[in-house]
């Protein structure tokens, strides 16, 4: 029983490389991709909800999990950009500005404790529902506006969050909720954790 949360996220790794697999089967396979991305954050949120019940959400465990959410969304992109590149194409500024922004994030963390980004922020499982359901309209039609929108903000908004997180601790953190909390810890007090979602 206590493996459950490890297995939780291989299944959500290895759904990332079929992901792909399927995209290459063509426009077809989207009602598929679209089901293991709903799958995939359930995986996502279930893991950590699970992992704390059990008493086993260690350091190495957040680190893991912050890892494998890299890969299956970078399958999920990539295997919406095989199956409809145009819409890619025709939004390359927006992603390129949000992925840079993400990447940014990576980058700070690195220079500053050498470690990478798994502050678990609330607001940042938000964007990753609106991530599940762009890209599943992506998925399905090869086209989204309004969600893809609504992600791009969303997405903006919680990486500048991250951000100013990691400016405010002084030392590496996993599962920081909101900005005041790393503001709270920065001061040396004890913060409160959801047990449900962050810890």
């Amino acid at each position: 029983m206590k493996k459950m949360p490890l297995l939780l996220m291989y299944s959500r790794a290895l759904m990332g490389p079929v992901i792909i697999y399927l995209a290459f089967l063509g426009q077809g396979s989207g009602a598929i991709i679209a089901v293991l991305l709903v799958v995939g954050i359930l995986t996502d949120v279930f893991d950590g909800i699970i992992a704390r019940r059990l008493n086993v959400s260690t350091q190495k465990l957040r680190r893991l999990d912050s890892a494998v959410d890299q890969l299956f969304w970078f399958c999920a992109i990539a295997g919406t950009y095989i199956m409809c590149p145009a819409f890619y194409k025709n939004n390359m500024l927006m992603l390129a500005i949000l992925l840079g922004t993400e990447l940014l994030t990576y980058v700070i963390s690195f220079i500053k404790f050498r470690k990478e980004v798994a502050t678990h922020a609330i607001a940042s499982k938000v964007w990753a529902i609106t991530i599940m359901a762009a890209l599943m309209q992506v998925a399905l039609s090869c086209n989204s506006t309004t969600l893809f929108y609504i992600c791009f903000y969303v997405g903006m908004i919680t990486r500048i969050e991250i951000m100013v997180i990691l400016f405010a601790l002084k030392e590496w953190s996993n599962d920081v909720p909101t900005f005041y909390h790393a503001f709270m810890l920065r001061k040396g007090n004890p913060i409160k954790r959801n047990k449900l979602f962050n810890g």
